[in-house]
């Protein structure tokens, strides 16, 4: 009880306090009525398996903040109302026949309404005490979204097994494409000073059945691997254990010669073989459930088995062979392009890893983007996909938006999620999406040090988003942005229906403004903030934007047809043909696929000049009408939440104009078309554009951030 009393006062004392974002999704602030009496009839007291004590606590507080009101903890069920944990182990009367439990594996939970002693009780039920976890974060969602908790018999597991966290920070405390702030693990400082959000950022990742985390950058610091931080990284494990979340490390392929000693990292080379056995004993010694390695090798200089002349599956499965007696994996990376440059850098990946589908051990995954290129705001589905049928595979989507505004846009990724997870390969026929394809989902984590985890309110949708389509890709990005929307901020239809609204549209207004009709890649180069299409020149020609916009006097678009790099040929048929012909090719891939005249005519009537510049136009006009819709929505936010938004919408329609404009601007240099009736001409000349310089925008591999913490 005085547990019970003391979350109550902790609830009640948060509530008193400006919001600021830092309590995400799991606010547990006041229901209102009628629901508030509804519930607490259902939430009388919780009787919990003595392993379920993580779960125990999660209703207790949530309960406690929702209701007003703590449930009593009981051994047994003695009134109407109860929750009642149980697992198989318990020496209590599971509930239901355990044959109900049959299928859920170890993360998958029931919820269903029963009877006990003739009392009315709803029961969550699982194999495992984290599947119980699982169930309470599930009954909680019930109640902040405001479901009817009657007659309840919900039977949940994860469709995918490996749902996984990948980020990209660095041991001096920055981020790779961070936005929000410092890295939010305190390397200095661990393993004595275990910060409190560490817990919390296991109990949100949890709540959406995230179950791993790569805590360092794919572009990996082998000092990752010596005692000195395997001792930090195992502090962190210790943490994330009760809230199911299993810690991976980022392994640089060359740690046996930078920590090693050694004068070779030949994957062959049995003295490697040897060093790379005895370190990964020696990570599990520290961390006994260590979930095993992420390795980014032969891409963007970093090292691997082609440096000796051996492939990709060499150097995968030599890690595979000494992490398996733990059932460790290793996680390699697909995104990978030639130290030399070829025609066309989106066949890279599918032209070298194809050849090696059944090479690869059974505890290595490859991870794959979800586009051929990177990350770009539109893409379509990545070739590989479907086409290594031997081969396990991690569908890569990026979270932090690093080629989306960054964290100041408000952009919602969940209908980008659900376009990669609903892409149709046609591998085996129709009906052959990617979600059906795969073994895991990657995201590459947007959280810092900042105050509210992701350095803006919107931005933690795209977390809670990646997280809820791990667990099931069958839930429609709609869905999720409504159930974020009513746990985040407010269960009024005033503020939920045109919020949700404004967030589902978003996405394709930043294609808009920055890369319509299958444009990609035209980002500043180095940190990508901002357009820069006419940047060329260096070290690389597919650094550059014109590599892939192809612009010139004659027309605009890449060509990946039969007639040009034959990227088409890499997607199985209806696909490739579907690809090759424009007329075929939806106007969304349009120019990925196809370098087309100017004056080239589209579904609308419009030539391809008339439509880009509505496509920028219209990008631009929508982000100022969620300026508008935001303003109305004041009453239903909290200052704090409601003034940064406000800020941040102001500053993304500034650059949306920017983009729309200074990419106007350089492709009428060229194009010498004049502008459609109606529509407003840049509002500066192009030399004015390509004079802007901001050499110290976030998230840059040069940039250095100045940490900060609360």
């Amino acid at each position: 009880m005085r547990r019970a009393a003391w979350l109550c006062l902790l609830i009640c004392a948060g509530s008193a306090h400006a919001e600021d974002g830092y309590d995400l999704w799991l606010r547990y602030r006041p229901v209102e009525a009628p629901w508030a009496a509804r519930y607490r009839s259902f939430a009388t007291e919780v009787v919990a398996d003595p392993g379920a004590q993580f779960a125990a606590q999660e209703l207790l507080r949530g309960m406690a903040g929702l209701l007003s009101v703590t449930p009593s903890e009981a051994s047994r069920v003695t009134r109407n109302g109860a929750i009642v944990l149980r697992t198989p182990g318990s020496r209590a009367n599971l509930g239901v026949p355990p044959a109900d439990l049959k299928g859920l594996g170890n993360e998958g939970y029931l919820i269903r309404s029963i009877e006990v002693n003739g009392h009315r009780a709803t029961l969550i039920a699982a194999n495992s005490n984290i599947g119980v976890l699982y169930g309470a974060f599930g009954f909680l969602r019930l109640v902040q979204t405001r479901q009817p908790l009657q007659a309840l018999n919900l039977r949940e597991l994860p469709r995918i097994p490996h749902r996984i966290l990948n980020h990209w920070d660095n041991l001096d405390g920055t981020i790779e494409r961070g936005y929000a702030g410092a890295s939010i693990w305190d390397w200095q400082t661990l393993p004595g000073r275990l910060e409190p959000r560490y817990a919390d950022y296991a109990r949100a990742c949890a709540s959406i059945g995230i179950n791993g985390a790569v805590l360092n950058n794919v572009n990996a610091d082998a000092l990752s691997l010596t005692p000195q931080y395997l001792e930090k990284a195992a502090a962190l494990a210790r943490v994330f254990r009760p809230f199911g979340v299993k810690v991976y490390l980022s392994a640089r392929f060359t740690a046996p010669i930078e920590i090693g000693g050694l004068k070779s990292a030949d994957p062959l080379d049995e003295a490697v073989r040897i060093w790379w056995r005895q370190k990964v004993e020696e990570i599990y010694r520290y961390i006994p459930d260590f979930g095993g390695f992420l390795v980014k090798a032969n891409s963007e200089g970093q090292p691997g088995p082609q440096d000796y002349g051996r492939s990709h599956a060499d150097g995968a499965n030599m890690l595979a062979a000494v992490l398996a007696p733990h059932a460790g994996l290793v996680m390699w990376r697909a995104f990978v392009y030639a130290g030399h440059q070829d025609e066309d850098r989106t066949r890279q990946a599918y032209d070298e890893f194809v050849p090696l589908d059944g090479q690869f051990a059974a505890n290595v995954l490859l991870q794959v983007k979800n586009g051929p290129l990177d990350f770009q705001p539109r893409e379509p589905g990545h070739p590989l996909f479907g086409a290594m049928p031997k081969t396990p595979m991690l569908l890569e989507l990026q979270i932090t938006k690093e080629y989306l505004g960054f964290a100041t846009h408000l952009v919602y990724l969940g209908p980008l999620y659900e376009e990669a997870l609903r892409f149709d390969t046609h591998a085996k026929g129709s009906d052959s999406s990617i979600a059906k394809s795969i073994d895991g989902m990657a995201g590459v984590s947007n959280i810092g040090a900042a105050r509210n985890w992701t350095g803006s309110q919107f931005d933690q949708a795209n977390w809670y988003a990646f997280g809820r389509l791990a667990w099931n890709p069958e839930i429609s990005s709609r869905a999720i942005a409504e159930e974020w929307v009513r746990m985040t901020f407010s269960n009024d239809a005033r503020f939920v229906a045109p919020t949700v609204a404004m967030m589902m549209g978003s996405r394709e207004a930043a294609v808009d403004y920055m890369t319509p009709l299958g444009l990609a890649h035209l980002m500043a180069a180095g940190h990508h903030y901002g357009p820069g299409p006419w940047q060329g020149g260096g070290a690389r020609a597919d650094w550059t934007p014109p590599y892939y916009h192809r612009a010139d006097a004659d027309g605009i678009g890449a060509d990946r047809g039969a007639g040009g790099s034959n990227a088409v040929s890499q997607y199985s048929q209806p696909l490739a043909a579907q690809f090759d012909d424009p007329k075929l090719t939806p106007e969304k891939y349009l120019l990925w696929f196809h370098h087309l005249s100017w004056d080239y005519t589209l579904a609308s009537g419009r030539t391809l000049w008339d439509e880009l510049v509505m496509h920028y136009s219209r990008g631009v006009e929508y982000v100022r009408q969620m300026r508008r819709t935001w303003a109305t929505l004041e009453p239903y936010v909290d200052s704090e939440r409601y003034a940064e938004t406000t800020a941040f919408l102001a500053i993304q329609e500034g650059e949306a104009r920017w983009w729309r404009d200074a990419c106007i601007a350089y492709f009428q240099s060229l194009s010498k078309r004049p502008l459609p009736d109606g529509y407003a001409p840049p509002e500066h000349m192009l030399e004015e554009y390509e004079a802007i310089s901001t050499p110290y925008a976030p998230g840059n591999p040069g940039w250095t951030a100045a940490p900060f913490r609360h």
